[in-house]
């Protein structure tokens, strides 16, 4: 859909953000709140976010993956070494209700820009630090990246074919679901604020995010003693939750109870496999997971997969057609969702995945918007 540019009445509307963060969890966080009705000035420095050159593909020198992050933002530079600048970041953070930013620890604090010090002159103000490992502790004040926190927090470990290497998931998943975190932080930070008055430090470590990720690998482990092991698109717990075999693509099936795993047996006239004791229970089903597979891809290697998927889904058993990027982006239900946003000036992104009934996240600032001044706070006569 193609977005006209509303004015600002999404549910952080009146909300004030000054976003100092660079690469992806502190402006995916920046985004998310700027969405949802946040005025977002991101402050980059002299050279620009690093992103800005992450391509190709780019538009008029700027990198895609600039483009994927920094919309709902006004943009302007200042280099903080100097303080001149720094006292023109003091002035907009008087007005500010949020400080994102993911400055290595002891940077800011060498400027006298430390929540301590910021806390201090702006009480009110929720500081919001996206770290690699924290501040303290064996690995306090490292800096992260997406893919070592992956190696590092085990989900390389069991990512990949049983028999393959561990795989880097193909997504920076770290990154991204700190950036929720973050933004879920800074929520819970303004939401307290309405009975206490003050502001509080926020901080949303990629490690700590990393290993949120484990579940149910943490849980298993936890229970029973026994390492995780690569499944490759098999669930460790449950079965057939895979991929199988068509005679045209491949499709996903998720069959989570014995009720979908005999609509499943039945459509494809295997009745009797639902009252096999080796597969009549779900703890049955993942012990013999093995041959079961080869029962089920024997028969479904003479089904078309997208209209047997479809088939499938209609009867209530959850499963999926395995798609392309470009073919997830052009599916009609996307369109319905209003997942793809389109705004002047050729920018094309993903749309906001949160859909609130009276106040929907809006579409106002392209990336690279310039401006330098937060916008009027509305009226709250």
């Amino acid at each position: 859909m193609t977005i006209k540019t509303p004015p600002s009445t999404g549910a952080l509307a009146g909300i004030r953000v000054v976003d100092l963060s660079r690469i992806l969890g502190g402006p995916f966080c920046g985004q998310i709140l700027g969405d949802h009705g946040a005025d977002v000035l991101k402050i980059e420095p002299p050279q620009g976010d690093d992103t800005r050159t992450w391509g190709p593909p780019f538009r008029d020198g700027v990198a895609s993956y600039y483009f994927g992050l920094n919309r709902n933002k006004r943009v302007m530079r200042l280099d903080l070494t100097t303080e001149a600048d720094r006292e023109v970041l003091l002035a907009l953070l008087a007005d500010a209700d949020v400080l994102v930013e993911n400055f290595k620890t002891g940077t800011l604090e060498k400027w006298g820009l430390g929540y301590d010090a910021l806390s201090q002159r702006f009480p009110r103000l929720v500081h919001c630090r996206v770290s690699g490992f924290g501040a303290d502790g064996p690995l306090g004040g490292l800096p992260g990246y997406d893919a070592a926190i992956q190696a590092m927090a085990g989900i390389m470990s069991i990512n990949g074919e049983p028999n393959g290497d561990p795989l880097r998931v193909g997504l920076p998943v770290v990154d991204m679901v700190t950036g929720l975190n973050a933004t879920l932080g800074v929520l819970l930070a303004l939401q307290e604020r309405e009975r206490s008055g003050r502001g509080q430090f926020v901080e949303a470590a990629l490690y700590d995010s990393g290993l949120s990720l484990l579940h149910p690998h943490a849980a298993n482990w936890f229970m029973s003693g026994k390492a995780p092991q690569r499944t490759g698109n098999a669930h460790p717990n449950i079965y057939p939750y895979d991929t199988v075999a068509t005679a045209t693509d491949p499709i996903f099936l998720a069959v989570g109870n014995d009720r979908q795993f005999r609509i499943l047996c039945e459509r494809l006239g295997l009745a009797a496999l639902a009252d096999d004791e080796r597969y009549a229970t779900a703890g049955a089903r993942s012990v013999n997971r093995a041959t079961l597979k080869v029962e089920l891809e024997a028969r479904m290697r003479e089904v078309d997969g997208k209209s047997f998927a479809d088939e499938l889904a209609a009867a209530g058993v959850p499963c999926a057609p395995v798609l392309s990027v470009p073919d997830a982006l052009e599916h009609p239900h996307t369109a319905h969702r209003e997942m793809v946003v389109e705004m002047p000036g050729g920018y094309k992104g993903l749309g906001a995945p949160v859909k609130l009934s009276r106040t929907p996240a809006t579409y106002r600032h392209a990336p690279l918007t310039e401006g330098d001044t937060f916008l009027p706070r509305e009226s709250e006569d």
